[in-house]
């Protein structure tokens, strides 16, 4: 109880410190009742470190537990004269914590996906200039990021995906900061980072640019997802921050493929590959599936597109693979988590077209803890009305389901996101939701 009540004074008092003059019913402070409210702030913060202490060396697991949900912020899709969603967006951030980050002279990738061209459902750059502005006022060094992708499209090298970024309308005038590409070039400049107790991966292949950075920030778009029932914070760590060759262990379990049609035979494949697993006969590619690991390097190279993955891991594997490069995205350094619920489309941003949204615009989320953020987003997701012609709605014929993401993209188990994150020891998925006015 005396934890509680410390935790709701502390909880109040910030309310007050962070919009004092909001409106008429806020909280008018002088400077130094906001001063004296500053030194009250700390000595709850410190008494309540302490009292934590010895409550947590005398109450049972379960009741830690309970004590323990992580705490997710959320504001609404409303707003009112002279308030936009985007100053809602940096109260929500706030609030949730992100200036407790020591950001000074760091660098900070601000993770976002910066859509497939032809694709408008993606984040406007206007929410990552919020971010980005943030950042900067702390001192810190922004830079958005993403990595190329598997899939032959518009961004399957830095040089393409920026252009698609450009076209998208992020520029460092835009999103308030640079723009890098996260795996360099080719996709193929990565880094190979641990995953502890790692059940199907043991090395996470990240982009080198990522994996160099000294915070992580994920600005994510709630959506669903054709493989894994919904993307979000996890889904835009753990498969985002891949290089090619990461997102292909992701992908498959088996080994890439040549379409000969493509092939031109310049043996820059033969290049690469550590294993001697390519050779090249009458201008065509060949790989020795017997010598071949599975990689994925060459696939990078290939300038005509002519090496893909198969595609064939099954969806929940695909699930414990996210999670456990996730693990290793952010398991040694500080790390931040966004989403906005806005044009949740049943496809991913990788698509070049988006289908009418399933249900409406819920409202933008922040939280240090990626699990508990996510469940939020699903749970907030699920209460949601359907849209009428949506996807969903068509394939639940008007009746509103148990599992809205499994009907959206059948086959899906947004479940088996959150229990293989409980089993990695990232996160229960148990959360409080407060709410950001």
């Amino acid at each position: 109880m005396a934890l509680k009540t410390l935790q709701y004074l502390k909880d109040s008092l910030i309310k007050i410190l962070i919009y004092p003059t909001r409106d008429k019913y806020a909280y008018k402070v002088s400077k130094n009742d906001y001063l004296e409210l500053l030194i009250v702030l700390r000595n709850i913060l410190s008494l309540n470190h302490i009292l934590g202490f010895f409550l947590y060396q005398n109450l049972s697991t379960d009741n830690v537990d309970n004590m323990s949900d992580s705490k997710v912020y959320f504001t609404d899709m409303h707003t009112s004269l002279n308030d936009s969603l985007l100053n809602k967006l940096k109260r929500v951030i706030i609030a949730a914590g992100i200036t407790d980050i020591d950001m000074e002279k760091k660098f900070v990738a601000i993770k976002i996906h910066f859509g497939e061209y032809g694709n408008l459902a993606f984040l406007r750059p206007n929410y990552a200039k919020v971010v980005a502005d943030i950042v900067t006022e702390q001192s810190g060094i922004p830079f958005l990021t993403d990595c190329s992708t598997l899939y032959v499209g518009k961004r399957k090298n830095a040089v393409e995906h920026l252009d698609t970024a450009n076209l998208n309308g992020f520029n460092p005038m835009t999103a308030g900061c640079q723009i890098i590409i996260g795996d360099g070039l080719k996709g193929t400049d990565d880094v190979e980072l641990p995953v502890e107790n790692g059940e199907y991966i043991k090395t996470a292949k990240i982009g080198r640019t990522i994996a160099d950075a000294d915070i992580i920030i994920t600005l994510n778009h709630f959506k669903c997802h054709e493989l894994t029932g919904f993307g979000g914070a996890l889904k835009n760590l753990g498969m985002g921050c891949a290089s090619r060759r990461g997102k292909m262990e992701l992908h498959t379990s088996g080994k890439p493929t040549i379409n000969t049609e493509n092939c031109r035979g310049c043996m820059k494949c033969t290049t690469v590959c550590a294993q001697n697993a390519i050779t090249v006969t009458s201008k065509k590619a060949k790989i020795d599936l017997n010598k071949c690991v599975g990689c994925g390097r060459c696939i990078g190279v290939c300038p005509f597109d002519a090496i893909t993955a198969q595609f064939d891991e099954t969806m929940n594997i695909i699930d414990y693979k996210i999670v456990e490069y996730s693990k290793a995205i952010i398991s040694e350094k500080p790390n931040f988590h966004i989403s906005i619920m806005a044009d949740i489309s049943p496809y991913c941003d990788c698509h070049s077209e988006n289908d009418l949204q399933i249900i409406p615009n819920v409202g933008m989320l922040a939280s240090k803890d990626p699990v508990a953020l996510d469940k939020a987003c699903v749970d907030l997701a699920q209460k949601q009305p359907m849209i009428e012609g949506s996807r969903l709605y068509n394939n639940c014929n008007g009746k509103k389901p148990d599992d809205i993401f499994r009907c959206t993209n059948p086959g899906t188990d947004c479940n088996a996101t959150f229990e293989h994150a409980e089993k990695m020891k990232m996160g229960n998925g148990k959360y409080e939701l407060i709410e950001v006015a």
